[in-house]
């Protein structure tokens, strides 16, 4: 498709507007007439040079993954194979709603010659993305001319849920320095821990540390060094039914809920835990335990496009398939946005479960209801909202006492405390030996 240029369409417009002159100052019709001509001229030489100049060959080269909501640098190869300097714009067939703001790209590049241009994309939602036709324009030498055309370039890229403060927490040297990201690990006695090994006496170790016979051999203080009981089994139970469609911020309580569950795995995997994922909600996906630090990429294989449906969440139907496909004891943790009227269904649930499991809830609060609860009243409106919003935070409560009461850990945090907070109490169900 030909258009003319920016300096084109000036051209035109001014050869356009001469023509005014030319018909009332009879002088001037001839001189008008012969730069029409030598207009028309260059217009035609700029087609023909366009018409002769080569299509470039373009690849495009995409990373192995991309996390949602990060920066994924995409590279593109584009060979100019003919005699003449190409001036080209080009414009990448980037997935729906994402955004790339290097796009679109112009240059030139010399005869002969492969120009890479580099550009960053950020991919908004999670799963397959798929990068299309790829589109450019060529200039013609003479700046007159736009040859517009199009190059099938479909591919397709994961894109995972966003685990950069998986790998933020990798980066720390050592354990105790999880504390950087608020994740404290508590040392407490009792039945939590295995012995490890023996060691010098350190100021702080309690005299129940103390291998008196070891002592005695060597003549000065040693102590038994314990770690946490490993070959324990997490087992999330993912609701991906319409309740988690919510956004709090930019994202819904869904991929808040994945956040939470990578990191809790990374941490539960680097205790030497089995980690296992059963969603519910119209979605019954199964993943069995795994083991182990390279585990990691099984779990985000299994997540990363993973997405919420339509249907209800059925807490009574999740809990028997669970029961029916995992009986070795496990801490099932549970991730929902619990809601008043849950309680004739997630109790019993809940209670069948911890029969055979140690049950966390974690449930996800919305902001927006806890802010309506602090807001000031100005108005008849705002106490309304005031009113709807205790009354609605009310009916939870009262089902999380009632599940505490049976026995059942709850955790009712909103989406930017519920990582933190959820490996948190992984650490301390671990440390109080409780699993």
């Amino acid at each position: 498709m030909l258009t003319p240029s920016r300096l084109g369409m000036q051209l035109l417009m001014a050869w356009s507007l001469a023509s005014l002159a030319a018909a009332f100052v009879p002088w001037f019709l001839q001189p008008w007439l012969y730069a029409g001509a030598l207009l028309l001229s260059l217009f035609l030489l700029d087609l023909i040079l366009l018409m002769v100049l080569k299509k470039p060959s373009i690849a495009r080269e995409l990373p192995y993954r991309f996390a949602v909501g990060e920066k994924g640098d995409v590279k593109l190869s584009i060979l100019n194979a003919s005699r003449l300097p190409m001036h080209i714009e080009v414009f990448d067939g980037i997935p729906a709603e994402s955004s790339a703001p290097a796009l679109p790209w112009s240059g030139i590049i010399p005869a002969n010659t492969t120009a890479q241009v580099r550009y960053s994309v950020t991919i908004p939602e999670r799963g397959e993305a798929k990068f299309s036709t790829l589109s450019y324009r060529l200039r013609g030498p003479l700046r007159l001319l736009h040859r517009r055309f199009s190059f099938p370039l479909d591919q397709s890229v994961k894109v995972y849920p966003n685990y950069a403060p998986v790998m933020r927490l990798s980066l720390l040297a050592t354990e105790h320095r999880q504390e950087q990201m608020g994740i404290v690990l508590r040392s407490r006695g009792g039945n939590s821990k295995d012995f490890h090994q023996l060691r010098e006496y350190r100021k702080g170790d309690s005299l129940s540390q103390i291998d008196w016979k070891a002592t005695s051999r060597r003549l000065q203080l040693i102590s038994r060094d314990y770690q946490e009981q490993r070959n324990q089994h997490i087992v999330f139970l993912l609701d991906s039914g319409r309740r988690m469609r919510s956004l709090d911020g930019d994202a819904p309580h869904f991929d808040h809920c994945l956040n939470a569950l990578l990191l809790v795995s990374y941490v539960a995997l680097r205790q030497g835990d089995h980690v296992a994922v059963q969603s519910f909600g119209g979605a019954d996906r199964w993943m069995p335990a795994v083991k182990g630090n390279h585990a990691m990429a099984t779990i985000l294989e299994h997540l990363y496009d993973a997405e919420t449906t339509q249907s209800p969440s059925d807490f009574i139907e999740a809990a028997e398939r669970l029961m029916m496909r995992f009986r070795r004891r496990a801490l099932v943790i549970v991730m929902t946005n619990l809601r008043g009227e849950d309680a004739d269904e997630i109790i019993p649930a809940l209670r069948s479960l911890q029969t055979r499991h140690l049950v966390l809830l974690a449930s996800l609060c919305e902001g927006v209801v806890r802010d309506a609860v602090d807001e000031t009243i100005t108005d008849f409106s705002s106490a309304l909202q005031h009113v709807a919003a205790r009354q609605y935070m009310g009916e939870r409560k009262e089902v999380l006492a009632h599940l505490q009461a049976h026995g059942i850990q709850t955790l009712d945090v909103t989406a930017d405390q519920l990582a933190v907070g959820l490996a948190n109490r992984y650490l301390d169900i671990k440390a109080a030996g409780k699993l």
